[in-house]
């Protein structure tokens, strides 16, 4: 049986961006059956699809947030067997719609399935338009040479690229948690940890892309500073993250943010983090903390 597979593009302050998105995706061997987009405003989307895509694309709506908009996506699904969450700036190979499809047909135990970016411009200043097609064209020279296709075992996806069985989500009534506001920060982890229950969450170096990691639509530093302490503790009462992650997670940011706020990188508001991971920590102690409250601090 072929799975119907849709993508879908949660999109925030990137207009032009997610045309250059969707020009990419319109390069797949296989195209989406249906590519729903749900922008946190009218203006984030212009309406300019590529010839290939005309008839396939879908806008959806939600308040903004990323959970929020996923899960519209997600209830916009019907008829679809496979939701591919790709981000505003992420290139996929022309070969990976069709590698997901593969995978989730060959392996009915799969839930989650996610790729690693080739190049990740999120870990730096971000990637222009023309590196990471430059790119693309690398690696696809590179896949035709040396095939990776053995599955692996992972903790959980990554946002930027991940699959997800509709059916698992539907039969469980899943949704992402939309007490993780604005970027989200972790969801993807949250989420993944939810589906492990009913199968299996892996990952396949055969997926390959590229992450620009646009600066632009990013949460304010103080924001993004106290969803990196609050949400992982959050996730761990929970119960979708474990102590040992958790804190690493905690410890990592923490540590990253007030070492490099002495000198911080020119595109990361490094102060703002390390003032937003203080902010946490004192409201962790005095027991107010909750992820929402991420929105109080700009």
């Amino acid at each position: 049986m072929v799975l119907e597979l849709a993508v879908g593009i949660a999109t925030a302050g990137r207009r032009d961006q997610l045309t250059l998105t969707l020009e990419q995706i319109a390069t797949s061997q296989t195209l989406p059956s249906v590519v729903l987009i749900c922008p946190a405003s009218p203006d984030d989307f212009d309406g300019n699809v590529p010839e290939r895509l005309e008839g396939r694309v879908r806008v959806v709506s939600a308040p903004r947030g990323l959970c929020s908009q996923r899960n519209a996506i997600i209830r916009a699904c019907e008829g679809m067997d496979i939701i591919t969450f790709f981000d505003d700036d992420f290139y996929p190979s022309p070969s990976y719609l069709e590698r997901v499809r593969q995978v989730f047909e060959r392996h009915d135990d799969v839930v989650v399935l996610t790729g690693r970016p080739v190049l990740d411009g999120a870990t730096g200043p971000g990637l222009s338009h023309e590196e990471a097609v430059a790119a693309l064209a690398r690696q696809e020279l590179a896949r035709r040479k040396k095939r990776e296709a053995r599955l692996k075992k992972t903790y959980g996806g990554y946002g930027c690229n991940m699959s997800l069985r509709l059916e698992t989500i539907r039969r469980n009534g899943l949704r992402f948690d939309e007490n993780l506001p604005l970027y989200g920060w972790l969801e993807d982890i949250d989420f993944s940890r939810q589906m492990k229950r009913f199968g299996r969450v892996v990952i396949d170096k055969e997926l390959r892309g590229v992450h620009l990691g646009t600066k632009r639509g990013r949460s304010p530093g103080r924001q993004l500073g106290y969803s990196q302490v609050v949400n992982p503790i959050y996730m761990l009462r929970k119960g979708t993250m474990g102590y040992g992650f958790a804190l690493k997670f905690v410890l990592r940011n923490l540590t990253k943010n007030a070492v490099r706020s002495l000198s911080p990188e020119p595109w990361v508001d490094r102060r703002g983090r390390f003032v937003g991971n203080a902010i946490a920590l004192a409201e962790v102690c005095l027991g107010k903390a909750h992820p929402e409250r991420a929105t109080m601090y700009r």
